[in-house]
């Protein structure tokens, strides 16, 4: 009897641990809570404010990392709720793999459709963007002399995916190089208007450049290829808790992002959504029986999956609904703002990306003309010890600067002070 008890109350209290939202410290709460610290504009430039969200991270000292955009660190209270997660998991073994976890990970799709404006049923939890928009890319039934427009600046293992493509089926890829500084939406559009032919089946597109962090019309892109029959496939992996997303609102047919980068979700965590009228066309990478055609589940049987790493999307969620997603995009885009508008006019200083504050936000690249990007992202290391990382392709010679929230002001003043010498 007692251990049927037992058994009963160490269920009921996994299940509540893995759900419930993560206790915040009582420092953070008491932030979030203050009247005071609601005008996000105000916040983006009070470095007390930002001192005490730094206080959650635990930061090596060897180097300023401005290197946020591969993959953004979680916060310590993030971290725990994780770490408590795979503990948890770990005891209680195969009894949750084959009790609970398909109801938890369907309360978690709940989150995320609502967070980034989609319904349930049209969004699935994949491991990383990769996966997401592959598995498009790859479930397509292509013709011989299909066409994809796709931009020399988009990311390489979807292009490694339509190569792919191109030498099994016998697709054509047709490629425009998107400007780093252009004058209008109206010239990104036009862009990929002129590549569209009549055999044109797929256009894909960044909403977040990743190697310059210039954010496109995506809207606007949609429309024009929708115009013209044609279907659209979005790399968000730099756009989920970065920027607003609103899927609905972007008129997309395809949808990929991943939850480690500006979320700051555990690795291995991403987002695929497919629009309702898409799935029952789209073949599974991996066959699955258990769902309808018209299921979007049917793309997501990659064998058994850490769950814990699922379940901790829910810390991440709670962190950042409660800091506020406008304070979190403003204190990025006054970072990213901050260091670059002091930098632009410096002769032998490129910046590649836009000026314009509505077309970026937290990343930017910048070049020193007298250096090649690799060794500026060397010395920038070896000599300053600021971590960045190296781009020298697709029009774009630099290094990619991404602060986190951490970030402080100081910080990107030593950035300044080094750019500065480098260039003289």
């Amino acid at each position: 009897m007692n251990n049927r008890h037992n058994a009963q109350i160490t269920k009921r209290t996994f299940i509540k641990s893995v759900l419930a939202v993560p206790l915040f410290g009582a420092s953070f709460s008491d932030l979030m809570a203050d009247p005071k610290n609601k005008n996000a504009t105000q916040l983006s430039e009070n470095e007390d404010f930002w001192a005490n969200i730094r206080s959650d991270y635990r930061l090596k000292p060897d180097y300023i990392n401005l290197e946020n955009g591969y993959y953004c660190m979680l916060p310590q209270t993030i971290l725990e709720a994780h770490i408590q997660q795979v503990r948890e998991m770990n005891y209680q073994a195969s009894f949750y793999m084959r009790t609970r976890q398909f109801d938890d990970k369907a309360k978690v799709r709940h989150r995320l459709a609502s967070l980034v404006g989609c319904a349930q049923e049209e969004l699935i939890l994949t491991r990383n963007t990769t996966e997401s928009l592959d598995t498009v890319i790859s479930g397509i039934d292509w013709k011989a002399g299909d066409e994809v427009v796709m931009a020399l600046q988009d990311y390489g293992a979807m292009k490694d995916m339509f190569q792919q493509q191109t030498l099994r089926h016998g697709i054509v890829t047709k490629v425009v190089s998107v400007p780093n500084h252009p004058d209008n939406d109206a010239e990104i559009v036009e862009m990929y208007a002129r590549a569209i032919s009549a055999k044109t089946r797929l256009l894909m597109l960044c909403h977040v450049i990743n190697i310059t962090g210039q954010i496109l019309p995506v809207r606007k892109i949609c429309d024009m290829a929708h115009s013209k029959g044609v279907e659209v496939m979005v790399d968000g992996a730099h756009a989920v808790a970065h920027i607003p997303v609103n899927i609905s609102e972007l008129n997309c047919d395809y949808y990929g992002s991943s939850l480690h980068k500006w979320l700051c979700s555990p690795l291995g965590a991403g987002i695929l959504y497919v629009r309702k009228d898409k799935i029952e066309k789209l073949w599974s990478v991996f066959a699955d029986g258990s769902f309808p055609k018209d299921d979007i589940r049917k793309l997501n049987h990659t064998g058994t999956h850490p769950c814990s790493t699922d379940l901790a999307v829910n810390a991440a969620l709670d962190y950042y609904q409660t800091l506020g997603a406008e304070k979190k995009e403003t204190r990025l885009r006054y970072l990213q703002n901050y260091w670059t508008s002091q930098v632009r006019n410096i002769p032998n200083v490129v910046v590649n990306t836009p000026a314009d504050a509505a077309r970026s936000c937290a990343i930017a690249n910048v070049g020193v003309t007298t250096l090649k990007p690799a060794d500026l992202a060397k010395v920038l290391l070896d000599k300053y010890k600021i971590y960045t990382v190296a781009i020298d392709y697709a029009n774009v010679q630099g290094v990619r600067v991404t602060p986190g929230l951490y970030t402080t002001v100081a910080e990107l003043d030593q950035l300044v002070v080094a750019l500065k010498e480098l260039a003289g």
